[in-house]
């Protein structure tokens, strides 16, 4: 890698982090499907059924469990009866008290539709990075219930059915699903149930005069499979406490009951099994994804043949109990928690059919009606099923290691053996020790996880420590290399030696004879190449390393010097620190902003007085920034907010036409106006649009929330209207270039405008006022640390003589820009901190998920994850837009080059990405699984970021002109440079002539 390049670093930084970010998935969350298993049923004797001949299962698409069986008043009450507490699922209620068995399932993150109905129907945990394959058109890759089934019939919505449907063998599964449209999050969601509920009655009316639907229907080992998305679509739109929810929840209760009437009455017999549960829960702000209990808890009911009959207990509060279910009303009901996977081997138990073979699940067996000597072979079948999946991943990873290491408690060297085990409970069977036999079962089925868990965890003390070497190596190229281009400003070369490169090619062969012999993934070779590469390279620039070292800490050899070097490097490693806590307390940030906001006394009380007003308005927009990270993350739709929000931007672009020419003056430290900006009509009524543009959209959006909080659905005009808005406010900038100003303030004006609409479009409660006040720091901090850096620059030649600034200031320079110094790491980190900031002032930062689809609605009503998965992408976007912007000026006004500080923070923040890869969980509550893989996978791609902001930038202020230099033409570095002055400051820099070897140096005078 000799000559790095700034676009070289910088395309190496996404591309490295990018693949690393993919080794959580290769380390914690290593697909469990296997294939070559032998499939296993419960085998019954000759002319005995199955417990079922057919099952129902019912999937309330985002139910909680609480909601299920909680008491409420009438949704859309019409006397004073219908205020008094009631259960709104009466039919529900009545298959726990008096025909079944209830409980709780518990899901596992991601609680997403696809990762929920797989471990439902598959009885399998799809591996987290499975979520990326999307929902629709992605059939699954593994065996289900449904292709077990002789014959499936399934109705509900185009996300979820097509992907079990394809899977299949061909011909196994019936789809039948409404169009896309009708997902549509502007509307009343009870017509998506209710379009499941008719159709299925027409499937049975239609069997009535079919004789061959008939007969299909009377066969045994067939399921019908009810999708209700009613209940997720309402959830999303009005939260699952809302009047719309709750009634939601009556319709699917009735629907239920009608469904369960006629399959009853069609089959004239009691042989039909019926399952009623859900995906996934629903969190109060309306969203689901992560771990939070809402999200993980949902109900499970289950009736019918073979169902073991409720266990009612009159003295005293039922076993299962706790305080969730307190207020259920239900404490005299046994309550039956399971694992979501467990549902899938309870169906293919009641209609008797292979466990699937890719099942984790545990069969409940509190929740069957068989005797004690039927659960003890149901148990010993599924332990067998499981030590199957047991047998071939091991056989599949010692055919791959050298020297491979056996799961002892089931190692056959000390006589423990999968076969011997289930040998054992074979005999226990046989000679009617039933109890015991369960026993053994469920001990051999949770060792049998175990050892799957050991296998998928086989390689991770390696994998962990190649990427763990990687980030660092990282690190050290990332700082070598800023050294090496913004420091000593590519005065040294590589310096590589045959043994060193003998060394790290060796190393590099010995990895990879490693991975090819273990027949890992090809990402493998991509995490051992990284480390190399860069250590290689850190290794080959040890002589600027040493030179660095000298440039930036020669200087500190007193103690109070050295003293001062500790205390601040300790205090940006304690903040960089603070930042991990920051991802879990967002207060942390509210500290953070405080402290800042005495950042000027830093810089001297003679600073302050010299920029009063600046100082203040620091102070100001620190403590504004403070409060966002205090309000709640989890917001509800406030207009009234959304339009103050709207009108701070109003009134930012109405002030600039008012005070434009000031404005300008003022900020290039200049006594007179800048007259050629009166002559920039079309750039002031360009301005003028932009303004007009937030105008529009605070009206059309005003109106599109308040007719989808009536329920009046999304007028199509506010829509189109909308769209306009969003399309032509990202097309002002180029319509500045017909006239532009290149001066600073007015381009990042001109970014503020563009961004604004999108803003208030996308917002739901106080984001614009946090876009608003964000602005407000970036240009006050771009300001303060300019003017500080001049005020410090004119306080060190103060207190030097003539003859020393000569020798301190002229020097030989082989670039236009100045290197970088050990201050520039504060601008660095306060970068850094904005940039953290720019995400979690607004978010929960725990989980995405707590970004509303509710603002996407009123530009894309019709459910699809993809489409306002981007328009929210988007809006979190914008202020990363506005950062890099700012820091791009930022560079230019002090004079580095416009990598350089980019490239510094992303040498800083892997700090923080190597803490939460360490950290990442994958077993624990889901609330902690889901929120350390969101911490790594944020962390990454806000490096990500900021090298793709670097180009952003660079894009972005193209041509703008800061006090200070202007270039001249032509390709020779600073031969027509002027040097401007900063008078305020009581600075003149002049220009001097080059010297014979074409540099030149700079001579500061005093005004």
């Amino acid at each position: 890698m000799a000559g790095v390049s700034r676009f070289k670093f910088l395309a190496i930084a996404m591309v490295f982090h990018l693949v690393y970010l993919y080794s959580i998935f290769d380390i914690y969350f290593v697909s469990p499907i296997v294939s070559g298993m032998q499939l296993f049923q419960l085998e019954r004797p000759a002319g005995e059924k199955a417990p079922a001949d057919r099952l129902v299962l019912f999937v309330g698409d985002g139910l909680r469990a609480d909601k299920t069986f909680q008491s409420f008043p009438e949704p859309y009450p019409e006397t004073d009866q219908d205020l008094t507490p009631r259960p709104l699922a009466p039919f529900l209620r009545s298959r726990v008290l008096e025909h079944g068995t209830f409980g709780v399932s518990h899901t596992r993150v991601p609680t997403e539709s696809r990762p929920g109905h797989v471990a439902l129907i598959a009885g399998l945990y799809e591996d987290v990075s499975a979520v990326a394959t999307g929902w629709k058109l992605n059939p699954v890759n593994f065996d289900s219930v449904f292709n077990r089934s002789r014959h499936t019939w399934s109705w509900g919505s185009p996300d979820i059915l097509p992907m079990f449907e394809q899977g299949a063998t061909p011909g196994r599964i019936d789809a039948d699903f409404y169009d896309a449209e009708f997902e549509d999050f502007s509307q009343d969601a009870l017509h998506l149930d209710l379009w499941v509920f008719d159709h299925v009655k027409e499937l049975f009316a239609a069997a009535e005069k079919n004789s061959t639907l008939n007969k299909a229907l009377r066969e045994d080992k067939i399921v019908f499979f009810l999708h209700l998305l009613g209940l997720d679509t309402a959830g999303h739109s009005y939260r699952p406490y809302s009047k719309e929810y709750l009634n939601n929840i009556k319709v699917v209760d009735e629907g239920v009951k009608e469904i369960t009437n006629l399959v009853q009455k069609f089959y004239a017999d009691d042989r039909t099994a019926f399952v009623f549960t859900a995906d996934h829960g629903m969190s109060d702000w309306g969203s689901h994804g992560d771990g939070h209990p809402d999200n993980t808890r949902t109900p499970l009911i289950v009736w019918g043949s073979g169902v073991a009959k409720p266990r009612i207990y009159k003295e005293g509060i039922a076993p299962g109990h706790d305080e969730y279910s307190a207020d259920w009303d239900l404490d005299q009901i046994q309550r039956h928690d399971t694992q979501q996977a467990d549902v899938a081997a309870l169906m293919a138990y009641l209609i008797g059919l292979e466990f699937p073979a890719n099942s984790v699940g545990e069969l409940p067996l509190s929740y069957l009606s068989a005797d004690t000597k039927g659960k003890a072979k149901a148990s010993f079948v599924n332990a067998q099923e499981i030590l199957e999946m047991y047998r071939v991943k091991e056989a599949n990873k010692e055919s791959k290691q050298l020297r491979y290491q056996p799961y002892e408690p089931l190692s056959a060297e000390h006589g423990k053996s999968p076969i011997a085990r289930l040998s054992s409970i074979s005999d226990l069977i046989d000679s009617g020790r039933y109890e015991e036999a369960i026993e053994e079962s469920a001990a051999l089925m949770k060792l049998g996880l175990e050892g799957m868990r050991y296998l998928q965890t086989y390689d991770w003390l390696f994998l962990r420590a190649l990427v763990t070497v990687g980030y660092l190596g990282w690190m050290a190229f990332a700082l070598t290399t800023v050294i090496d281009l913004h420091v000593l400003q590519g005065t040294t070369r590589p310096s590589r030696t045959v043994g060193g490169t003998i060394f790290f090619s060796s190393i590099l062969v010995a990895l990879y004879a490693s991975i090819y012999i273990s027949e890992s993934p090809l990402t493998y070779y991509a995490y051992a190449l990284f480390p190399v590469l860069f250590w290689e390279e850190v290794y080959a620039r040890r002589e600027s390393l040493a030179r660095g070292r000298q440039v930036l800490l020669g200087h500190i050899k007193t103690g109070t010097k050295v003293f001062s070097f500790i205390l601040n490097f300790t205090l940006y490693v304690g903040i960089i620190e603070s930042l991990a806590l920051g991802y879990i307390h967002r207060e942390i940030f509210t500290v953070l902003f405080i402290i800042a906001s005495f950042f000027p006394i830093f810089l001297g009380i003679s600073f302050i007085q010299r920029h009063l007003g600046l100082s203040a308005t620091w102070f100001a927009s620190c403590l504004l920034m403070s409060t966002f990270t205090l309000l709640p993350a989890n917001k509800v739709e406030d207009v009234q907010l959304i339009m103050l929000g709207g009108s701070l931007m109003v009134v930012v672009g109405i002030l600039y036409l008012i005070f434009e020419d000031k404005l300008l003056a003022d900020f290039s430290g200049s006594a007179e106006p800048q007259l050629q900006n009166k002559e920039n009509g079309l750039s002031r009524a360009l301005i003028g649009v932009q303004t007009g543009l937030i105008i529009l959209a605070m009206i059309v959006t005003r109106s599109s929330a308040l007719s989808l909080q009536e329920k009046q659905g999304l007028p199509r005009g506010n829509q189109t209207v909308g769209w306009l808005v969003l399309v032509i406010s990202f097309l002002m900038p180029l319509a500045h270039r017909l006239q532009p100003n290149n001066h600073y303030l007015h381009r990042l004006l001109v970014i503020f405008l563009t961004c604004a609409p999108t803003f208030v479009l996308l917002t739901i409660s106080y984001e614009g006022l946090f876009y608003f006040a964000f602005s407000l720091t970036l240009v006050t901090w771009v300001r303060l640390e300019h003017h500080g850096y001049v005020f410090l620059q004119s306080t060190e030649a103060v207190e030097k003589t003539p003859k020393s600034i000569t020798e301190a200031v002229v020097d030989k320079v082989t670039s236009q820009f100045r290197p970088l110094s050990l201050s520039d790491a504060r601008v660095a980190l306060f970068f850094f901190v904005l940039l953290q900031a720019a995400f979690f002032s607004t978010g929960n930062v725990a989980s995405v998920s707590s970004f509303s689809l509710e603002s996407v609605c009123r530009l894309f009503p019709i459910f699809d994850p993809f489409s306002q998965g981007a328009l929210l992408t988007l809006k979190l976007m914008i202020p990363f837009v506005l950062i890099s912007a700012n820091l791009g000026v930022l560079n230019k006004r002090i004079g580095v080059a416009p990598s350089a500080l980019f490239m510094l923070a992303m040498a800083l923040s892997d700090i923080l990405t190597l803490y939460f890869f360490w950290v990442v969980k994958d077993e624990g509550s889901w609330l902690e699984i889901g929120s350390t893989i969101t911490h790594f996978i944020i962390a990454s791609m806000l490096c990500v970021f900021v090298a793709a902001l670097e180009g952003v930038s660079a894009a972005f202020i193209a041509g703008v002109e800061v006090e200070g230099a202007k270039k001249g033409d032509g390709d020779n570095k600073g031969a027509n440079e002027v040097i401007g002055k900063e008078e305020e400051d009581g600075l003149e820099q002049k220009e001097i002539p080059l010297d014979e070897h074409g540099n030149r140096g700079l001579v500061i005078t005093f005004a």
